[in-house]
């Protein structure tokens, strides 16, 4: 830690961009439009490294510290002509979080700090307004009693909504001076009765409090939620910066606001933004009053009365897009800027890469490219393949009938049902449940992260387009309306009301994020299209990486959807999925009871056409592409009649007595049948099952390359082997029947067989498992269970607080576990390709839809990854994405 704080301001600046680590994006950012000579407000950025120290040592900090913040300030105050704590021209500060990653609204800011009972006299002199003054004063009081002292916000907007309507007055700009010493009176009287001491009058107190708060911000629920969620490491730590308050809040001709050089929501190349006239930035996203457009375009689109930035502030505005395209050309991304005018000066207060929806963030990577910013590499690597799944959102129908009963703000594209609830925590715990929300707020906050997250979508009566609601909805990929505020919300009442009707939680309603209206009841939805920049920017990715990607599919339907989506195969047909439906799990069960062979045999038999009929549709479906289909793997108790019913049925189709077929399910009961007698081991015991599943197989391909000349690229799999003789023993059932087809058929059909490589000991025989295998299928939902011990069907109940503490750095069924699972994978593949130089490795389970396990897929050199067939274009990106960054490594 040789240095601890960094300055900047007047053109100059000890850091840059490359130093985003330890001045986290905000300051580094500040650093650099400093350097580019842009209007920052001067100050200094206190280290990431700082907040580290901070958390080892007891929430201490390094001895040098207080020594170079005050050398720093020092610095603020002759660039500012002002002095910090000065009676007579005081410095003001504003203390602002910065992690490396953007987490908007996650963390705490102070505004207006080093206000006190003198110095606010000094700040009305020199501006020569007391109501701006007096009005700053006490946002500072309400805004570090909430931050540093803990005091909830409500407090002081109950204090002043009720003198407010006892004047008769609504909005807090018809306050004058007199009033607003009336309100730091009230409010520090409620400090003193919540925390037993006056309000802090030292400035130096006031800003250690503050540093101390915004350290301590870091930790706090929301934040915490927040990284899990995008998944940032708890040890980046947060960057605290400090610099000379400017003043939005200043009259006619001052202003804040908020603005993005692209539309977040759709990507089109314009200037997105909104403002308020005598405010400060706390008061745009906090939704309390309507805000007016940057751009006439905007207010006319808008069908505002309310004058654009444009008209007016225009020598302004013609400052800040001449801003705007220096920083957007600068950082080769779309920003969001954050800016005060003070009596027509222009400041820029932060720019970061601005959140954006899915469909944004494709049209603005795929335009930059063509407009020469960024290459087609860089735009592959930009776009969260994760992110994709809200293009997989729904849309309303256009022919629905809509019954809007009222109309808020488009925030954040894409529409959706569900339930009403208007508390976070309730929307979580139904979302748990396996209920759809809508949650419901006045405005939200980041306290309600966690159920904006568990939510469909969301609706709020209150903010604008750069409001909390808006701009966190955005980046998760949720439909938003903000601002419908001709819906009035009674939380105490459960309900909402709009358009005369009373809605109660639970009644259903249908958000359009797209449009910004709210509909009564259920509306039908539209799946999207995949063509435009999303097809333009999956060729680039396709071009780019060398794994394959295929689809886990058994349903002609999974099959379609897999090619729709771009999958080159089926990675993993699942044949026991096939015979849960209707009359086809009588006759499984018959053959799971059956006393001898033959019994079994006379059940098979009534499969055989239901299963050759299966994969008739699914080859045709597939032609000309790799199918691999893994043979029957259940724990045979899944298929058990359970009820009294069931064994009715089953007995009658049998012909036996219901009390014998009773007796004989129970013999078959495990104690743990997922390590019991499943995969390979019912083809060893009852070779029937193979055969018949082969046959089938082969029958099928052969009526497909009769009926339409296609051949399916074969691939036929033995599940949960744990020895290469296991392995031969199924193998040599299936070519003794491909030969059996053959001289029936006359038809030679082309085929691989392979094993799913799933447990430990597999891992560890692979090198001579490939003697006799052609393939290997990693299983690793079964290998993270037979390796971590973990049953995933009842894991669940603790897994989180093992990833909240931890222990796990993700929920291992969610992403690999690469230190454990992933090394059996690679002893397997080293070992496989020792024998087999040229065997094909794919993985199968849920992680060949994640990006952090493909990403070390591809360090294996694994030849594809299968996933579910609505996750491919995000392993299709992410492959992508992991093949440019293992060729930057070389």
């Amino acid at each position: 830690m040789a240095k601890r704080v960094y300055t900047f301001g007047d053109g100059q600046a000890d850091g840059a961009s490359h130093l985003r680590e330890i001045l986290g994006g905000k300051g580094a950012n500040l650093a650099e439009m400093a350097n580019l000579g842009l209007p920052v407000p001067p100050g200094f950025t206190i280290t990431t490294e700082v907040c580290t120290f901070f958390y080892e040592n007891g929430k201490r900090y390094p001895h040098e510290l207080e020594a170079e913040v005050e050398t720093s300030l020092a610095y603020v105050g002759k660039l500012t002509g002002r002095a910090f704590g000065d009676a007579e021209n005081p410095l003001l500060l504003s203390v602002r979080s910065g992690a490396r990653a953007s987490m908007p609204g996650m963390m705490d800011t102070v505004l207006n700090l080093g206000l006190n009972d003198v110095t606010v006299e000094a700040l009305a002199k020199g501006a020569a307004d007391e109501r701006f003054a007096y009005d700053s004063y006490r946002r500072f009081i309400q805004m570090y009693s909430n931050v540093v002292l803990g005091i909830p916000h409500h407090y002081f907007e109950d204090i002043l909504e009720y003198y407010k309507e006892s004047r008769g007055l609504i909005l807090d700009t018809e306050l004058d001076a007199a009033d607003w010493r009336k309100m730091i009176v009230s409010f520090k009287a409620k400090v003193d009765e919540e925390t037993g001491n006056s309000f802090p009058q030292d400035p130096k107190e006031q800003l250690w409090g503050a540093i101390g708060a915004v350290f301590g911000s870091w930790m706090n629920p929301r934040a915490i939620t927040y990284r899990r969620l995008h998944s940032i490491p708890s040890s980046w730590g947060t960057a605290v910066n400090v610099q000379a308050m400017v003043f939005g809040n200043m009259g006619e001709t001052s202003a804040t606001g908020v603005a993005f050089t692209r539309n977040p929501a759709t990507g089109v190349k314009e200037l997105f933004g909104e403002f308020l006239l005598n405010a400060q930035g706390e008061d745009v996203v906090a939704g309390l009053r309507t805000p007016q457009s940057i751009t006439e375009s905007a207010r006319i689109a808008a069908c505002s009365t309310k004058p654009s930035l444009e008209i007016t502030l225009p020598a302004v505005f013609q400052e800040f897009v001449r801003a705007t395209e220096l920083l957007e050309k600068h950082y080769r991304d779309m920003q969001d800027i954050e800016f005060t005018v003070e009596r027509g000066k222009l400041w820029l207060l932060q720019t970061r890469a601005g959140k954006r929806t899915s469909k944004a963030a494709l049209r603005i990577a795929v335009d930059m490219t063509r407009e020469g910013l960024i290459s087609q590499d860089e735009a592959i690597v930009r776009i969260d393949p994760s992110a994709l799944e809200q293009l997989l959102h729904p849309t309303i129908d256009p022919d629905a009938v809509r019954k809007v009963v009222a109309t808020g703000l488009p925030a954040s594209p894409g529409a959706a049902s569900g339930a009403i609830v208007f508390d976070s925590d309730e929307a979580e715990q139904l979302k748990n449940a396996g209920h759809k929300v809508i949650l419901v707020r006045i405005e939200t906050s980041p306290e309600d992260i966690h159920g904006m997250h568990a939510a469909e979508g969301i609706l709020t009566t209150r903010g604008g387009m750069t409001s909390h609601a808006a701009v966190v909805a955005r980046g998760m990929g949720k439909p938003c309306v903000s601002g419908a505020g001709a819906i009035l919300v009674d939380y105490a009442g459960g309900s909402m009301t709009a358009a005369g009707v009373v809605f109660r939680k639970g009644d259903i309603v249908t958000i359009d994020g797209t449009s910004g209206q709210v509909i009564q009841g259920r509306v039908t939805m539209l799946q999207p299209e995949f063509s435009g920049e999303f097809a333009t920017l999956m060729a680039w990715a396709d071009a780019a990486r060398r794994m394959g990607v295929r689809a886990n599919a058994e349903t002609p339907q999974d099959a379609r959807t897999a090619r729709r989506f771009g999958a080159e195969g089926i990675g993993l047909c699942r044949t026991e999925h096939m015979f849960f439906e209707g009359h086809r799990i009588v006759a499984v069960r018959e053959m799971i009871l059956a006393d001898d062979e033959r019994g079994r045999r006379a059940a098979l038999a009534k499969l055989l056409p239901i299963q050759r009929a299966d994969f008739l549709e699914i080859f045709e479906i597939m032609a000309g592409l790799p199918v691999t289909i893994r043979l029957l793997d259940p724990p045979l108790h899944e298929f058990l009649p359970q009820t009294e019913a069931e064994i009715a049925e089953v007995a009658d189709s049998m012909g036996i007595a219901a009390e014998k077929l009773r007796r004989r399910a129970a013999d078959l009961r495990e104690i743990n049948p997922m390590l019991g007698f499943r995969g390979s081991r019912l083809a060893v015991a009852f070779p029937e099952i193979a055969e018949m599943q082969a046959r089938a197989i082969f029958e099928a391909a052969v009526e497909v390359k009769r009926a339409t000349g296609a051949i399916v690229q074969l691939e036929i799999m033995a599940p949960l082997i744990i020895a290469k003789a296991e392995f031969d023993f199924v193998r040599a059932r299936i070519d003794s029947t491909a030969r059996a087809v053959a001289s029936e058929t006359g038809e030679n059909i082309p085929y691989s067989v392979g094993t799913m490589i799933e447990t430990p000991r597999a891992s560890l025989r692979a090198g001579e498992i490939a003697v006799t295998a052609e393939f290997f299928s990693i299983g690793t939902n079964d290998m993270t269970q037979t390796c971590l011990a973990l049953s995933r069907d009842d894991a669940g109940s603790f897994l989180g607080g093992y990833v909240a503490k931890g222990i796990f750095p993700a929920d291992p069924f969610v992403t690999l576990d690469q230190e454990g699972v992933g090394e059996f994978i690679e002893i397997a593949s080293r070992r496989g390709r020792q024998t087999r130089p040229d065997i094909k490795i794919g993985i199968c389970g849920e992680h060949g839809g994640d990006p952090q396990s493909i990403a070390f897929c591809e360090k294996l050199c694994l030849s594809y990854v299968s996933c579910s067939p609505f996750r491919v274009p995000i392993a299709r990106l992410a492959a992508a994405q992991a093949a440019l960054r293992e060729r930057a490594k070389s």
